[in-house]
């Protein structure tokens, strides 16, 4: 207990990622919306390369199982209100 009635200076972090949710110091969801769309695209690109042919049903299919995860994932907690943010995972 030598620490005992010592200051501990805390250090300051512009952003964290806890459990895949990104956590900026203002609060706004702006990041995770971000990183989620960029993500969803990087599937989408992946599928539109290895699937040179694809009716709707297929791609339909395609989405439901890998993009749209991405698109809401801990939706209850980074719920976007921003119409900037509701733009970008459009």
């Amino acid at each position: 207990m030598e620490d005992a009635g010592k200051t501990v200076q805390l250090t300051t972090v512009k952003e964290e990622k806890d459990l895949g949710v990104y956590i900026v110091d203002n609060l706004k969801t702006s990041l995770q919306c971000t990183k989620a769309s960029s993500k969803a695209m990087s599937v989408m690109r992946l599928i539109k390369k290895n699937f040179k042919r694809i009716d709707t049903e297929e791609f339909n299919l395609l989405y439901k199982a890998y993009i749209w995860p991405h698109l809401e994932y801990c939706i209850q907690v980074w719920s976007p209100y921003l119409k900037k943010d509701i733009e970008c995972l459009e």
